[in-house]
């Protein structure tokens, strides 16, 4: 048994609790509101709660001192603009070894902490558990099964409010990624009303879903830029919570989004909700934290137009639907194809198809980029062994019209020194492709796409040829555009790769 002070009243306060209660703990509840306690104490209901009796044997104590004194764990269950008021008055009643678990869900606006770092500000030396995932009040207070995570840096700490917490209808994970779990819980409530906003405009399952889902991908990617861990926001305290807040009929930002959509104020849907609407103080945070990290956010951005600007619900989603085209791929295609590349090669391998394959390709490589590098390693990643090409000082002056900054025995270096190459032969000649694919028995033959085409003769020497996208944002005529070949009178290239003769010779 342990034993427990929880501060705050509301619905989420009480229901654990209550919980807490049944599974054999002393739990005493602590409230700012001395009425508040009167009337728990009188009734044994919470207003909000009106169809489940609390147990008899919770104590209810109006000083904080007391409620504090003695307890193995503090539970911080007040709305999120009270914690830190909360945690200063509790401070100088908290002693060593007593742990603080906090389950209230924002960012302060003016500091960007989230609720465990203000506590841990407030009470310093004293572990913090972040406690968060999909629980409605109103469902645990009823025994419904729920899960939870609990949170912090501390593996044994998580593991030892796992152990209090759970319960035959309380299931609780760990997580050591307490940013991340609770900025999930802050930002969760944002996207609810948005969803809210939806429901309210008429809209219907094909909007609430896109919201969901490109809603988690806004929190994903700020959380990121945060080093927060991916997984957070795929687990209970992201998805999870996300979708039971912006689905449920007992969410009350959900609901103060619907109100919005009906047709009212922000402020009278607040009203009519009649409880603290996270999201809507969870925004400003958002938005400093999103322009402080350069995360685009367009639907927190459109809530706030709507919440805090007076902007148009229907005009919100017209300018959210008529955005510039995008992907929903996490990374450029050429990494995805270069990963997809060697999980292929993974594969052959693993059913014992361990014949080498062999990558050749060619070029100048001069003034090594990214470019060339990003070349290099989708190249390597077709195949077991590459072999790189690079034209020699004369071929590239004669035959290419290119001059180089670099002479070939310093470009061979460079690329030598790449981890994706394997071997650096010269090329001399247009005419040496043939040869080359026999003498080094080549599989594969790989170029840059702005030589499509090209080089389809190598086919007939039974080699694949591939051209490969250039990685689009890098030119290395940028790089040399005060550098000129032997046909150029003005400083500038006339040569293109349309221009050249690249067939053998009969």
């Amino acid at each position: 048994m342990a034993k427990i002070c929880v501060l705050g009243a509301g619905t989420w306060g009480i229901a654990l609790a209550r919980m807490l209660f049944l599974s054999g703990n002393e739990v005493t509840v602590w409230s700012a509101l001395p009425e508040e306690l009167d009337n728990l104490q009188a009734t044994n209901i919470q207003p909000n709660l009106p169809n489940v009796l609390l147990p008899s044997g919770l104590i209810y104590e109006k000083d904080l001192a007391a409620a504090c004194n003695g307890k193995e764990i503090l539970l911080f269950a007040v709305p999120s603009v009270y914690v830190r008021g909360t945690a200063r008055s509790a401070a100088p009643n908290v002693e060593k070894g007593q742990i603080i678990v906090n389950v209230a869900k924002g960012i302060e606006p003016d500091t960007l902490c989230t609720m465990s770092e203000i506590i841990e500000q407030e009470i310093p030396g004293i572990p913090v558990v972040a406690l968060s995932g999909p629980t409605h009040a109103e469902e645990v207070s009823r025994d419904l099964p729920t899960t939870i995570v609990s949170a912090c840096e501390n593996v044994e700490t998580a593991e030892k409010i796992q152990s209090i917490f759970s319960n035959p209808v309380m299931r609780v994970y760990t997580n050591t990624d307490v940013k991340g779990v609770e900025l999930c819980g802050a930002l969760k409530n944002i996207i609810a009303i948005a969803s809210g906003i939806s429901a309210g405009l008429g809209y219907g399952d094909n909007t609430e879903a896109a919201l969901i889902t490109r809603g988690l991908a806004e929190m994903e990617r700020l959380g990121l830029k945060m080093g927060c861990l991916a997984s957070t926001f795929s687990g209970l305290a992201g998805m999870g919570d996300l979708i039971v807040t912006a689905t449920s009929k007992h969410s009350r930002n959900n609901r103060c989004g619907f109100l919005i959509g009906q047709g009212y104020s922000p402020k009278d849907a607040i009203k009519q909700v009649g409880m603290v609407v996270e999201g809507v103080n969870a925004i400003p945070a958002t938005m400093k934290l999103a322009e402080k990290y350069g995360v685009n956010m367009p639907i927190v951005f459109a809530v706030n137009e709507i919440v805090n600007n007076g902007g148009d619900p229907k005009t919100a989603v017209r300018d959210l639907m008529g955005r510039e085209m995008t992907t929903e791929l996490p990374k450029p295609v050429l990494d995805l194809n270069y990963e997809s590349a060697l999980i292929k090669n993974a594969q052959l391998h693993a059913k014992g198809d361990n014949g080498m394959k062999r990558v050749i390709t060619y070029g100048t490589f001069d003034l090594l980029h990214y470019g060339h590098i990003n070349l290099l390693r989708r190249a390597k990643a077709l195949g077991d062994y590459l072999i790189v090409a690079i034209s020699t000082d004369e071929f590239n002056w004669k035959s290419k019209h290119k001059k180089c900054y670099f002479t070939y025995e310093q470009r061979k270096a460079l690329v030598e020194s790449m981890r994706y190459v394997d071997l650096v032969i010269p090329e001399e000649s247009w005419d040496q492709k043939p040869s080359d694919m026999h003498e080094y028995h080549i599989d594969t033959f790989v170029i840059g796409d702005d030589w499509k085409g090209k080089f389809d003769f190598l086919k007939d020497e039974g080699v694949e040829v591939i051209y490969l996208p250039r990685t689009p944002e890098i030119s290395s005529s940028q790089m040399k555009k005060d550098l000129h070949d032997s046909e150029a009178g003005d400083g500038v290239s006339k040569t293109t790769h349309d221009d050249l003769d690249t067939s053998p010779k009969n």
